[in-house]
């Protein structure tokens, strides 16, 4: 059965608890079960429970909000604007490096416009978004069909007439794919191919072309064009960004003030993505086990960063929060983290070396071990 069938019936079964491991944040911010000196702690809330404790924290200020757009977009234009103009190259790189990290920040507003956590009111913030996810290769109808399935099945293996996949997931419906350690015993040499392929670093270095170009907006314009129509006007107002720019200021203004800095964000951003679903400790339930709210606490990480990279990844480190409840600003979640007790242990990642090749070597699910393990661990039948 292929993958666009696979899609349709899963979503047909979307589902709107919580195993805890070591605690792994700051204790110096936590909070405490009780809500004065001297009450018992109450027990840890689960499910609903912990989804309702988040809602306070669903409300945006408008006026941060757009103050967030309106400086993220004059900042990236100003380095953009350097990139292009310095007269000294290792200037234009810097430029060029730190516009990649602004156009990530750039995208991470969009990410949270798509699920109404910004802006979502303001008639103003449609079309400016609608254009900023055109240029980055986010056409908005794909993008939002995809990142939703992710939300609904994170952590959850498909179900084909009633059996659990081998293959969890799937990379045209929002997430990289996962196989059991069965499946890739008996899984052609071709399907391993491409499974390789499809989770090398080198996929994810060149995102812009393999996930951004190629999965967010080509792939879903062949297979369904009627349905997601704006994937062409996204690939022509990318082209015609390219084109004009190479046009009227030559080459290597392109490259320092748009193709390096697209590039690197989308590098970031995709890995940001793997690493967050892929970690040492991360947790895929059995299909009769599994809920929204486990899928959210044991398959979603909350990855450590310093404060400058918590502004340039838009605090998308408390991942675990953000699929707890999509409605929470990004400039919120930090908040969320401190007031509830429950989500200051979630597994933790960061992006030090070691931790970013423990991800990278973690590429299939052992349902006996139930646990992530690399490919050695699973050699195919002879």
């Amino acid at each position: 059965m292929n993958s666009s069938n696979r899609v349709h019936q899963a979503e047909s079964r979307q589902a709107p608890s919580v195993r805890h491991d070591q605690a792994q944040y700051d204790p110096t911010t936590q909070t405490t079960g009780a809500s004065q000196a001297g009450d018992a702690p109450r027990p840890p809330r689960t499910g609903k429970e912990l989804l309702d404790a988040t809602r306070p924290f669903a409300v945006e200020s408008a006026w941060e909000s757009w103050w967030s757009v309106c400086s993220t977009l004059a900042i990236l234009v100003s380095v953009l604007v350097i990139a292009a103009i310095a007269p000294w190259w290792p200037l234009r790189l810097v430029a060029s490096v730190l516009g990649g990290l602004v156009f990530l920040r750039t995208f991470i507003l969009y990410h949270d416009f798509m699920h109404h956590a910004l802006l979502r009111r303001s008639h103003a913030a449609r079309p400016l978004f609608f254009v900023l996810g055109s240029l980055m290769l986010s056409p908005p109808r794909y993008w939002r069909h995809s990142h939703n399935f992710h939300h609904g099945h994170v952590g959850k293996p498909l179900e084909v007439d009633g059996h659990p996949e081998e293959v969890l997931l799937t990379s045209d419906v929002g997430s990289f794919p996962l196989m059991t350690t069965e499946k890739w015993r008996t899984t052609t040499w071709w399907q391993r191919v491409q499974y390789r392929v499809t989770r090398h670093p080198l996929t994810l270095l060149a995102a812009y072309a393999t996930v951004f170009l190629y999965s967010l907006t080509i792939l879903p314009l062949i297979r369904s064009p009627r349905r997601y129509w704006d994937g062409a006007l996204s690939v022509l107002a990318h082209g015609a960004t390219l084109a004009a720019i190479w046009v009227f200021a030559g080459f290597g203004t392109l490259f320092f003030a748009f193709l390096l800095p697209f590039a690197i964000a989308a590098a970031i951003g995709a890995y940001l993505f793997y690493a967050q679903h892929n970690y040492e400790g991360m947790h895929v339930l059995d299909p009769n086990e599994w809920t929204f709210y486990r899928g959210a606490t044991e398959s979603s990480s909350y990855m450590r960063l310093n404060a400058i990279m918590d502004w340039f990844t838009g605090n998308i480190g408390y991942h675990h929060i953000h699929h707890i409840n999509s409605l929470i600003p990004f400039y919120r979640l930090r908040e969320v983290m401190r007031a509830i007790p429950e989500l200051q242990t979630a597994k933790m990642t960061s992006l030090r070396p070691s931790e970013i090749r423990s991800c990278l070597r973690l590429n299939l699910w052992d349902p006996e071990k139930e646990c992530l393990v690399p490919y050695r661990a699973a050699q195919p039948a002879a």
